[in-house]
C-alpha cells in the first residue's frame, strides 16, 4: 500500500513539472488542481502551501490515500519548483502591515540642481534625462515628471512606476537604494547642507502634504495598502475562476442533454428501420404472388396472340407497300423543294441585277412588291394549313380511339367462347376495323403531307428573312440588324472614368468587357430562376438578382453596368441559350422590338427608291 502511494505521488509530481496540471493562475495567485471544481478557490502561495501540507500529512480517515499522495506531490512541487514565486506573492514583506502608499506607485526626487535664467525664472534638468539615469541603475521607471511652479523649476520631480507588482518591486528597490546611500527621505528632512539627489517612495504623509508634491500626488493617484491590493486582485481572480467553473458545469449539463437526445433519436431510428424492413418483406411477398398470377395469365393469352400473328403479318405487308409509296412521294417533294429553292435564288439574283439601272430598279421594285405579297399569301396559306392540320389531327385521334375500341371488342369476342352468330359479328367487326384502318392510313398520309408543306414554307420564310438580314446589314435605317447578346461597353466606360483617369479607364473597360463576354459565352453559367406568372398557369425564366457574380458586379461598378450585363444575358438566353454566342436579328429600332418580314421588305423598298432618286440627281 505504501509503495503504491509513493508511486502515485511520483507520477503526479512529474505531471505537475511537465505542466499537465494547472497550478499557477498568475504571478501572484495559485489554485489546487486536485480539489473538486466546486471547492476550488484562488489563493496566495503561502495559503496553497499550507493547504497542500495539511491535506498531505493528514491522519484523518476521510481522506483517501490518493488525495494525500496528490497533495504531498503538490507540496513538493511548490517547495522545489515554485519557491521563487513566494517572493513575488508576498510584497508586503518589504513594508509594514497596513502601510499606505500612493498608487499607482510613485517616487519623489528632491534637490535637483537648478539655476536662474536671465528672465528671473529657475531652470533645471529635464525629466527624460533623470529617467535615463534611473533606468541605467535598474529602477525601470515609466516616466519622470519635473514639478514647476510660478517661479519655474521647483527642484523636485515625481517618478512613475508600472502599477503592477514588478513596478512595486522597482519602487521599493528605488527607495532602499537611496536610503542605503543616506539620500533618503529622513536624510532630506535633517537640517544641514544637502548635496546630490534625494529620493524616496511616496507615502501617506507626502500625499497629504500641502506642498507642490502633495498637490500633484493627489491629482495623479490615491492611497492604497499592499494587502488591500492583493486581496482585491485575489478576489477578482477567484470570481473569474468561479465563473469559468460555472460555465464548465453548464457545458457539461448541455452535453448530457445532447447525449440523452441522441439516445432517443437512435431508438426511434432503429424502430423506423425495423418497420421499413418489415414493409419491404411484405412488399416482396406480394410482388412475388403478382408475378406468379401474371405468368399464368400470360400463358392464357399467348395462344390468342398466335392466332392474331397471321393477321398482323398480312397487315405488315400492306404497310410496307404503303411505306414504299410514301418514300417515293417524299423523294418527289424533295425534288420539287430544290426546284423552288433554285427559282428563289434566281429571283434574288435578278433582283440584285435590276438595281443597276432605273429600268432595272422599277422591275426590282415590282418583284419585291410581289415577293412581299407572296410572303403574305404564304403566311395565310401556312395559317390555313396549320388549322387544317389541327383538324386532321383531331380526326386522326378520334379515329384511333374508335379503332382501339373495335380492336378491344374483337379481342374480347375472340377470347370468349362463341357460336355461329358470334362468328358473323366478329367478321363484321373485323371488316369495320379494316375500313377504319384504311381511313386512318389516309388521314396519316394527308397529315404527313401537311407537315412537309408546313416545313417547306417555314424554311422558305426563314431563308427569305436571312437574305433580308444580309441585305439590310449595311443600310442605315430604322429597320436594321441587332446583334442579340452583344455587351454594351458604354456603361463600363462611364463606371471606369469614376474610378480611374481617362487613359486607365479605357484599358480597364476593355479588360472588364472581355472578361464578361467570356462569362456570357460560358454555357455552365446560368444565373436565372423560374417564376410562375398568369396566376401560376405557366413559368418563365428571369434574372436571379441574388446570384453572387452579378451581385458583386453591381456592388463594384454600379446599377448601369449590371443592367447592361442583365440585358445581354436575357437576349442570349432568348435567342441562343444552347450555343451562347451572338446572333443577328431583324430589329425595329423605333419601337425596340423584333421586326416582321413585311416591315423589312417595306424598309428595303424605301431604301431602294431613295438610292434611285440619288442616282437620278447625280446624273442631272
Amino acid at each position: 500500500m505504501v509503495a503504491s502511494s509513493k508511486k502515485c505521488e511520483k507520477k503526479l509530481y512529474n505531471n505537475l513539472k511537465r505542466g499537465r496540471l494547472e497550478v499557477k493562475v498568475s504571478s501572484k495567485t495559485f489554485i489546487c488542481p486536485f480539489c473538486p471544481m466546486n471547492k476550488r478557490r484562488v489563493c496566495l502561495y503561502k495559503d496553497l502551501l499550507q493547504h497542500a501540507s495539511g491535506v498531505g500529512n493528514s491522519s484523518s480517515k476521510k481522506r483517501s490515500a490518493k488525495q494525500k499522495a496528490s497533495h504531498r506531490a503538490l507540496f513538493k512541487y511548490l517547495q522545489n519548483d515554485l519557491a521563487d514565486s513566494a517572493t513575488l506573492s508576498n510584497p508586503h514583506e518589504f513594508s509594514e502591515d497596513g502601510e499606505r502608499f500612493v498608487w499607482p506607485w510613485k517616487g519623489i526626487v528632491a534637490n535637483i540642481p537648478i539655476s536662474m535664467t536671465q528672465d528671473g525664472r529657475w531652470a533645471g534638468e529635464s525629466g527624460s534625462k533623470l529617467r535615463d539615469e534611473f533606468i541605467q541603475r535598474g529602477f525601470s521607471p515609466v516616466r519622470v515628471r519635473t514639478l514647476w511652479d510660478d517661479y519655474g523649476h521647483s527642484g523636485t520631480a515625481i517618478v512613475e512606476f508600472d502599477n503592477c507588482w514588478n513596478g512595486l518591486n522597482h519602487a521599493l528597490q528605488f527607495d532602499k537604494a537611496y536610503q542605503a546611500d543616506a539620500q533618503g527621505k529622513l536624510d532630506w528632512l535633517r537640517e544641514g547642507e544637502k548635496s546630490g539627489l534625494y529620493a524616496w517612495l511616496a507615502r501617506v504623509d507626502d500625499y497629504n502634504g500641502h506642498s507642490i508634491i502633495g498637490e500633484n500626488l493627489r491629482k495623479m493617484g490615491d492611497l492604497r495598502t499592499i494587502t488591500g491590493l492583493m486581496e482585491e486582485e485575489a478576489w477578482k481572480e477567484q470570481r473569474l475562476v468561479q465563473n469559468l467553473i460555472r460555465i464548465a458545469q453548464d457545458k457539461e449539463r448541455h452535453r448530457k442533454a445532447l447525449e440523452n437526445k441522441l439516445s432517443k433519436t437512435s431508438t426511434k431510428l432503429k424502430h423506423a428501420t425495423e418497420e421499413k424492413q418489415k414493409l419491404l418483406h411484405d412488399y416482396s411477398e406480394e410482388l412475388k404472388k403478382r408475378q406468379e398470377r401474371a405468368m399464368v395469365h400470360s400463358h392464357v393469352i399467348f395462344g390468342n396472340h398466335e392466332k392474331q400473328k397471321m393477321q398482323l403479318e398480312a397487315q405488315n405487308k400492306e404497310l410496307e407497300i404503303k411505306l414504299l409509296e410514301l418514300a417515293k412521294r417524299e423523294m418527289e417533294n424533295e425534288i420539287n423543294r430544290r426546284k423552288v429553292k433554285e427559282e428563289l435564288e434566281e429571283i434574288v439574283y435578278k433582283n440584285r441585277f435590276f438595281e443597276l439601272t432605273d429600268m432595272e430598279k422599277q422591275t426590282a421594285d415590282e418583284d419585291v412588291r410581289k415577293l412581299a405579297e407572296d410572303q403574305k399569301r404564304q403566311k395565310e396559306e401556312l395559317r390555313e394549313r396549320i388549322i387544317a392540320l389541327e383538324r386532321q389531327l383531331d380526326q386522326k385521334e378520334a379515329l384511333e380511339l374508335e379503332i382501339e375500341d373495335l380492336s378491344a371488342h374483337v379481342n374480347v369476342m375472340v377470347c370468349l367462347a362463341f357460336n355461329g352468330d358470334d362468328g358473323v359479328k366478329i367478321e363484321n367487326l373485323l371488316r369495320d376495323l379494316s375500313e377504319k384502318g384504311r381511313e386512318l392510313e389516309e388521314l396519316d398520309k394527308f397529315h404527313q403531307e401537311l407537315i412537309i408543306r408546313e416545313r417547306e414554307s417555314n424554311n422558305e420564310l426563314q431563308e427569305a428573312r436571312r437574305e433580308l438580314i444580309n441585305t439590310l446589314k449595311d443600310m442605315n435605317s430604322y429597320i436594321g440588324i441587332k446583334r442579340m447578346g452583344e455587351l454594351d461597353s458604354k456603361p463600363f466606360l462611364e463606371a471606369m472614368k469614376i474610378k480611374y483617369n481617362e487613359g486607365e479607364a479605357e484599358d480597364k473597360t476593355f479588360e472588364a468587357c472581355q472578361l464578361w463576354e467570356e462569362y456570357l459565352k460560358d454555357p455552365d453559367w446560368h444565373p436565372f430562376k423560374r417564376i410562375k406568372v398568369d396566376n401560376g398557369d405557366r413559368e418563365m425564366e428571369v434574372i436571379n438578382e441574388e446570384e453572387e457574380r452579378l451581385r458583386e458586379l453591381e456592388k463594384e461598378l454600379g446599377k448601369d453596368v449590371y443592367s447592361a450585363v442583365a440585358k445581354a444575358l436575357v437576349e442570349i438566353n432568348d435567342y441562343n441559350p444552347s450555343g451562347r454566342y451572338i446572333t443577328s436579328e431583324l430589329w425595329n429600332f423605333r419601337q425596340d422590338r423584333k421586326a416582321t418580314l413585311e416591315e423589312g421588305v417595306i424598309c428595303l423598298l424605301v431604301q431602294l427608291n431613295k438610292a434611285a432618286r440619288q442616282r437620278e440627281m447625280a446624273h442631272r
